[in-house]
């Protein structure tokens, strides 16, 4: 047999590849090129950076350790042997390469034109929406990119990536037909939204909060399991509801706004709610937290766009039913009360009497469209002033577009400047200290 062809000489020469390979691998700030005002918030970036340079050195220390005994001990092993030790060797470097392109994506997208900024304007944006309760006080980082779709998603903070490993930072999908609108706020406080219920343990504790409130009667029981079922979603639509206002309401509009089939379709395993109900409930969850006529009025207008009629009757009844109950599970979710909420009901802790939509259009006639008085604010809450401003006729879409855009631009730049300031306070500290 020719010696090139023995086992540990080819699986030698394969873990060799993987090291030279994985040596290779660049971290993401020396690779990636954008303005500095684009760039990830500073926190996520060095946890990033953190996480997946110690994915490589550990990954280098097994390859190293694998020539080393392949070299030595491995050499009289069975050939399966050693092949078992390095299939699980190169299965641990695809999980690296994985999680790397993950974030490369991430980071690619600040390089392009306007692009980059908008997104360093939605970080900071999703990390003012996860604070909207004062109960998360130091909350995971958030970053954002773009993606073809209509739904926006998340991989929270602290859940499995590829490989096992737990991601530093909560990664939020934003579809790029959303920018530049009131919509983008929506969809990107939802999934923001998941992230909080997580934080929380909200969904854990309502699961168990309506399974013992669940009625008796028999119609009545399966509208409450379907709450049940699809209490993630909802929580994560309850928190932006709290967060933006009709904004939330009108964002998730132009998300469900399907063909008809879809719109009534059952929604079976899917923990979203079906969208004829989900915006029905949306209204009843903003007409509980920011009581307004506008909730009526929208939901309204909902069933003029989306008529039941000519739905067979077994339907029709069924989705009566849903809509009957949601008064009567909108007060049991925010009379919810569990040990991580400090003793308060979930309606409770978001800043709602800041966002009655009387306030929400005091401040916009306040601010009179002042791009610098605007940008100081809480980034959420000027997404909710334009939101119930664009309910309220007040302001064009096409204003409204150009507006987020600016303030985009304008929080990224603010944060990198603060990022700055942050860095030079610490040097100082330092060489005082030295």
């Amino acid at each position: 047999m020719d010696t090139r062809l023995r086992s540990d000489v080819l699986l030698e020469m394969e873990a060799r590849g993987l090291l030279a390979r994985l040596n290779q691998i660049r971290p993401l700030a020396l690779h990636e090129t954008m303005v500095p005002a684009a760039m990830l918030p500073l926190r996520a970036a060095l946890d990033i950076e953190r996480f997946l340079h110690t994915g490589r050195t550990v990954l280098r220390r097994r390859v190293e350790d694998y020539l080393t005994w392949l070299r030595g001990p491995g050499r009289q092993a069975p050939p399966a042997e050693q092949q078992h030790r390095f299939v699980l060797i190169r299965m641990r470097f695809n999980s690296i390469l994985s999680q790397l392109d993950m974030f490369t994506e991430v980071v690619t997208q600040r390089s392009e034109s306007r692009t980059g900024t908008w997104l360093s304007g939605l970080d900071v944006l999703a990390d003012d929406a996860l604070r909207i309760s004062p109960l998360i006080t130091d909350p995971p980082p958030a970053v954002c990119y773009l993606a073809r779709g209509p739904g926006a998603a998340i991989r929270r903070a602290r859940t499995k990536m590829p490989g096992g490993d737990l991601s530093p930072a909560a990664i939020i999908r934003i579809p790029r037909e959303r920018m530049v609108g009131h919509g983008i706020a929506s969809s990107l406080v939802h999934e923001v939204g998941h992230q909080g219920a997580a934080l929380l343990g909200l969904v854990e504790s309502l699961r168990k909060d309506l399974a013992a409130r669940r009625p008796s009667g028999a119609r009545e029981q399966a509208v409450w399991r379907s709450w049940e079922r699809w209490i993630s979603e909802i929580v994560a639509d309850l928190w932006s509801v709290a967060t933006l206002g009709i904004s939330s309401t009108l964002g998730l509009l132009a998300v469900v706004s399907l063909p008809r089939f879809f719109v009534f379709r059952p929604s079976g395993d899917d923990p979203h709610p079906i969208p004829y109900i989900r915006v029905l409930l949306s209204c009843g969850m903003g007409e509980a937290l920011h009581p307004h006529p506008q909730w009526a009025a929208m939901r309204a207008s909902w069933k003029a766009l989306n008529p039941v009629a000519g739905l067979p009757p077994v339907r029709q009844q069924e989705l009566a039913a849903l809509e009957a109950g949601i008064p009567a599970f909108v007060r049991a979710l925010l009379a919810h009360r569990s040990p991580a909420l400090s003793g308060r009901a979930l309606g409770q802790v978001f800043p709602t009497a800041e966002r009655t939509p009387a306030r929400l259009l005091q401040l916009h006639a306040t601010w009179r469209g002042d791009l610098g008085a605007m940008a100081r604010q809480r980034p959420s809450l000027v997404f909710a002033v334009a939101g119930q401003a664009r309910a309220a006729g007040r302001i064009t879409p096409e204003a409204e577009s150009q507006l987020i855009g600016a303030l985009l631009r304008a929080w990224a730049l603010r944060s990198t400047l603060a990022s700055a300031e942050q860095i030079t306070t610490t040097r100082r500290v330092l060489a005082r200290a030295s």
